[in-house]
């Protein structure tokens, strides 16, 4: 397994014991609680995206429970995984004579078969792969697809077939053929959760399946990455739409035309059309059905009613961040 690093608490966390008066400071609207002897200032807080409101939960339950196993969301969260809004439950994973149970925001796991623990900047937690297979087996289809992908990429050593291995090896049936389509589609090419969520909606609306991350060459030498190409209609797909122009990655005009040069010079030679969407697009379904088949992209197979109607309900309103830096598509 390559050497991984924890992704850091967003804010500052003050343990009860620093503060003169903690209790004084949360009633004058200076402080917040995050859980019993833990605090942040509540500016800081306010001020945090949904998913970082996680991890900042994660890092106040490892600072004072020091010795625990993080699993699920609690630990895809330290591997820089995405996270879907705020999960706001911590889960924890511990040995088969302890009793589950849900107490003070922290969920804690039993199991009976083996889980390999892995230790990270001095937090234990579940192994990416590990991570990945619980949460295949316990959440949308579309999330663990995101969760498969992104342990891919986490640890290269991992493959599709070695996810499988571990779900078909677990003792426990429960949620193994939740997990088998997800872990089985894996692929460390799919390089941020919108990708991984698009190309669940785009096989369960029947299109035939893209190649991914395809390199051009223009006329003058510069590479073009596509995220999804369909070479039979000579069309490429990207997946990087309201992320992309909300101005965290630079000044949205910018990187607009930036993007209308590359998509001419994809246009140019190398694909007829160029098809752009966002999150809203992928996880309500009807905008991308109704894009690519514009673009004239034919469905091959029966949609997947309801695992779409899941996908609405589960993903759409909770956009995930993007763990990695946008990436370059021009080079």
């Amino acid at each position: 397994m390559p050497l991984l690093t924890v992704a850091r608490s967003p804010i500052a966390l003050l343990r009860f014991a620093d503060l003169a008066h903690p209790e004084r400071g949360v009633r004058n609207g200076e402080l917040v609680k995050i859980r019993p002897g833990v605090y942040a200032s509540a500016r800081d807080w306010n001020a945090l995206a949904a998913w970082d409101r996680y991890l900042a939960r994660v890092h106040a339950v490892a600072m004072v429970c020091p010795d625990v196993v993080f699993s699920c969301e609690s630990a895809a969260a330290l591997q820089g995984m995405s996270i879907f809004g705020d999960p706001v439950v911590v889960h924890v994973l511990a040995s088969p004579l302890a009793t589950a149970r849900l107490v003070a925001g922290i969920r804690v796991h039993t199991t009976g078969g083996h889980r390999e623990v892995v230790e990270i900047g001095g937090m234990l937690m579940t192994s990416p792969a590990e991570t990945a297979v619980d949460l295949a087996r316990s959440r949308h289809a579309a999330i663990g697809l995101a969760a498969a992908d992104a342990a891919l990429r986490i640890d290269p050593s991992l493959s599709a077939e070695s996810l499988v291995a571990i779900n078909e090896g677990r003792a426990s049936k429960r949620g193994r053929a939740l997990a088998r389509w997800p872990l089985g589609a894996a692929t460390a090419l799919a390089e941020t959760a919108l990708e991984s969520v698009s190309r669940a909606t785009i096989a369960w609306l029947g299109f035939p399946e893209p190649t991914l991350q395809v390199t051009f060459r223009s006329a003058g030498g510069q590479e073009d990455r596509s995220d999804f190409v369909w070479r039979g209609i000579s069309l490429a797909g990207e997946s990087d739409g309201d992320l992309k122009f909300d101005g965290r990655y630079g000044d949205p005009r910018e990187l607009l035309r930036r993007q209308r040069e590359r998509d001419a010079r994809l246009r140019s030679r190398h694909v007829e059309a160029v098809a752009h969407w966002g999150w809203v697009e992928a996880t309500t379904v009807d905008p991308l059905r109704t894009l690519l088949l514009g673009h004239g992209l034919k469905q091959v197979a029966p949609e997947q009613p309801a695992q779409l109607y899941s996908l609405r309900r589960a993903v759409s309103p909770n956009p995930p961040h993007r763990a990695a830096p946008l990436p370059n598509r021009s080079r």
